[in-house]
């Protein structure tokens, strides 16, 4: 039946390309499995050899490198040069400018309403769908993410906390990385603490409460970070300051190692709950590493 309903929708909406994670949710089917959640958190400005498996000199992400070791990884991977693109290839299957992409700003970011997304297809699978923190394919009504299929929204505005640009694209006014003012549902509320912790947070909850449900989730945690500007709590930005590195460079390398944090508690806690086994964790950038000056 799951397999019948992809095949009519795909074939309605002329979707030639398969989203990547629902070629493990049709795999898990033949086999007569449960659902298997998925769990897609997706960096923002983070470059391959900013990891410490990759190499890097300067961050330590240890949760990461055994994610890496555990994971099949996708090696000749290829992506749009900037936010909006790769967020609506994800969401839909199709190239950029198919979904009316062609820029980050200035009302080019609005994805297509006539796009088919990954949310919806899952929807007929059975799932419930969150996105927490980075949306970038339009501020305007129609084109947020609970209009797009997501059932639990928790967001930004704008391609970053505290952007704004002239016509649409806009996030709250004044917002910064600490205590962020953040989209819940359609309610506005103020936050305490540091968005990327924040956002981790509220994913998980979501996972908890769908796990304890045994209701099949897609979760996707859209961090802003490490996107500048480039602030990171002061606990990691210590251990750069004190090797002498510059100002954005201990914010970058710090909100990298603050992901890495929050990937480890995220990985402990489906664990913990008994949804590992049955959970495809993706972590990957949506292009490439953010110039910094230092």
């Amino acid at each position: 039946m799951l397999w019948d309903s992809l095949k009519s929708k795909y074939k309605r909406m002329k979707i030639v390309r398969a989203l990547f994670p629902v070629f493990f949710v049709l795999i898990a089917c033949t086999n007569n499995k449960p659902l298997p959640n998925i769990v897609l958190v997706i960096t923002d400005d983070q470059g391959y050899g900013d990891l410490s498996v990759h190499g890097s000199p300067d961050v330590y992400t240890p949760n990461l490198d055994k994610l890496h070791e555990q994971s099949i990884r996708f090696t000749d991977f290829q992506a749009s040069p900037t936010c909006s693109p790769t967020r609506s290839a994800l969401e839909t299957g199709r190239s950029p400018f198919k979904n009316g992409i062609t820029h980050t700003i200035y009302e080019r970011e609005r994805m297509t309403v006539d796009a088919f997304t990954l949310p919806q297809m899952l929807h007929e699978a059975g799932y419930v769908s969150g996105i927490f923190g980075k949306w970038h394919l339009g501020d305007e009504d129609q084109h947020q993410p609970e209009n797009r299929g997501y059932d639990r929204v928790f967001i930004h505005g704008a391609g970053g906390i505290g952007q704004k640009y002239p016509c649409s694209c806009a996030d709250a006014p004044g917002n910064t990385y600490f205590n962020p003012v953040i989209k819940d549902q359609s309610i506005f509320v103020k936050t305490e603490g540091f968005c990327t912790d924040i956002f981790f947070n509220e994913a998980m909850k979501f996972i908890w409460k769908n796990g304890e449900k045994e209701q099949a989730f897609f979760a996707r945690i859209s961090t802003n970070a490490p996107h500048p500007p480039f602030v990171a709590p002061d606990e990691y930005t210590k251990k750069f300051a004190d090797q002498g590195y510059g100002g954005s460079a201990q914010g970058f390398y710090g909100m990298i190692e603050n992901i890495d944090d929050n990937m480890g508690l995220l990985m402990e806690n489906l664990e913990k709950w008994g949804l590992a086994e049955n959970t495809i964790l993706i972590f990957m950038s949506d292009n490439g590493k953010a110039l910094h000056s230092d």
